[in-house]
């Protein structure tokens, strides 16, 4: 019994070590995002101040908060009150960013009614139509609009 003990103690050690340790050596982030589509189907796409071009609000996932309350509390931060169906979880995505993997959660929110407000992180938005979203538009957000209208067959790479 006590060799059984030792072991188990043992392995939550070393897994718990090589866990740490890994996170180090490959880094992983979530975020959550939200494909906002109002009743006329037009999608909410921001810009951000702290990059180029268009894409989908949101952000990351906090220590121990559920993806779509992080994608939630991000739309709140970012575009301000947003009225919608329930979110509905579109996909899951990597994308590697340097040295470090981002893992986003994708939320697709329907017949949505939103009351911008500019603030220091989006600038401002616009209501795209997602077959022709303007220029300047990233290309993970434009490979997403061609899967939301079927153009192309969902893709695990952002």
């Amino acid at each position: 019994m006590l060799s059984w003990i030792s072991r188990q103690v043992g392995q939550f050690a070393v897994g718990g070590v090589g866990m740490a340790a890994k996170s180090l050596i490959a880094p992983v982030a979530l975020g959550a995002h939200a494909m906002i589509v109002d009743a006329a189907g037009k999608v909410v796409l921001a810009r951000h101040s702290y990059k180029y071009g268009w894409s989908f609000p949101g952000g990351g996932v906090g220590r121990g908060e559920a993806p779509v309350d992080a994608m939630l509390r991000e739309l709140r931060e970012e575009i301000g009150t947003v009225r919608s169906d329930p979110p509905i979880f579109f996909g899951l995505y990597t994308r590697r960013t340097g040295w470090a993997t981002n893992v986003i959660a994708l939320y697709h929110l329907m017949n949505a009614q939103v009351e911008f407000r500019p603030n220091f992180e989006v600038r401002e938005i616009v209501f795209a139509d997602p077959a022709n979203p303007p220029a300047g538009t990233s290309s993970g957000t434009v490979r997403r609009l061609a899967e939301l209208i079927g153009k192309t067959p969902p893709n695990p790479y952002w």
